[in-house]
């Protein structure tokens, strides 16, 4: 059973309807389950009076939360178990009450977003803000991190934005032809069609930005173009848009080959998780080497990301957390 401080806050969101309230609370009241139990309070209301019992910490952080939704709500946003997730784990208090470490929920309301004409997309959490503010400031980024963290997803977001805002030519997807686990060999089809698969995630992302048959006339025109890493060498990308993906699989060659293919008026976003490298043994990760190699260099940003960044699941966010542990514990 839980054990509570004397804490008790109350909330009255405005503007009060049956509709915007009953978004915010969820079917059943399972938004409101959701915060209860990931926080720790207990949430009382009547209409739009909610009364909010707990640690001083947590009952600050929860009213901050249910002002947030209640704005969101009001842009006839969805309020889905999902979304609160997200808003849930920016709060930081999961990993005790981090919330004056900079990533707090507030700071959204003035933040960079990324817009398209489709949606629009809000960074979640300080390293996600920090990595969109680098990738506007800067011709090359790295995004480093587990799974889950919004690396990719960005980055396909500000790809998108600068196309349809004509900073951009076309838009580049790299990735490198690593076999994890399956051989390409036995795969049906040409090359181009063996690789379609490894590039799905950035496929799906750009589907949700610019709709599938815009995608689909893009990549006919060659304003998108999706390359295995091994045909970047010999060329020149100016006025591009390049997102290498799964960068932890390039060699140190191919890494340096990659960016130095950048030309003017391009931006270059390289991701990847250097807890995932499928290289074959022996072999050192261009992305770790890259890391080492670059640190400091004027006009290339460098993004960490770390597993309470991650947005999916909170299962997820432990798994990774267990491995990490269970890593330094073997080492």
């Amino acid at each position: 059973m839980n054990t509570f401080t004397a804490t008790e806050k109350r909330v009255t969101l405005e503007p009060n309807t049956p509709q915007l309230l009953a978004n915010l609370c969820g079917q059943l009241d399972c938004n409101l389950r959701q915060v209860e139990q990931r926080l720790g309070v207990r949430i009382h209301n009547r209409g739009n009076q909610f009364s909010i019992h707990g640690g001083p910490d947590q009952v600050r952080v929860c009213a901050q939360l249910l002002k947030q939704l209640h704005k969101e709500a009001q842009q006839q946003q969805d309020i889905s178990p999902e979304l609160v997730h997200l808003y849930l784990q920016e709060s930081g208090m999961e990993t005790l009450l981090e919330i004056n470490n900079g990533d707090n929920i507030d700071e959204l309301d003035g933040g960079t977003v990324v817009k398209t004409k489709k949606m629009i997309i809000k960074p979640r959490g300080g390293n996600q803000q920090r990595y969109v503010d680098a990738i506007n400031k800067n011709d090359i980024n790295f995004g480093i991190g587990p799974a889950g963290t919004g690396k990719t997803f960005l980055a396909v977001a500000a790809a998108a934005q600068a196309l349809e805002q004509d900073e951009v030519r076309r838009i580049m997807l790299v990735r490198p032809a690593v076999e994890a686990g399956e051989k390409l060999g036995f795969l049906p089809g040409d090359l181009a069609q063996k690789i379609d698969p490894y590039l799905r995630p950035l496929y799906d992302a750009l589907y949700e930005m610019l709709g599938i048959e815009k995608v689909a006339k893009l990549i006919e025109r060659n304003v998108i173009e999706i390359a295995p890493l091994a045909f970047m060498r010999g060329r020149t990308l100016n006025n591009s848009f390049i997102i290498l993906d799964e960068s932890q699989n390039t060699t140190r060659e191919q890494m340096k080959m990659f960016l130095t293919r950048i030309g003017f008026g391009s931006t270059a976003v390289i991701t990847g998780d250097i807890t995932q490298i499928d290289l074959p043994r022996g072999t050192k990760s261009g992305l770790c080497h890259a890391i080492d190699v670059l640190d400091g260099v004027k006009g290339i940003s460098f993004t960490h990301f770390e597993s309470k960044d991650v947005v999916r699941h909170p299962l997820v966010q432990r798994i990774v957390e267990a491995y990490d542990d269970h890593s330094e514990e073997s080492s």
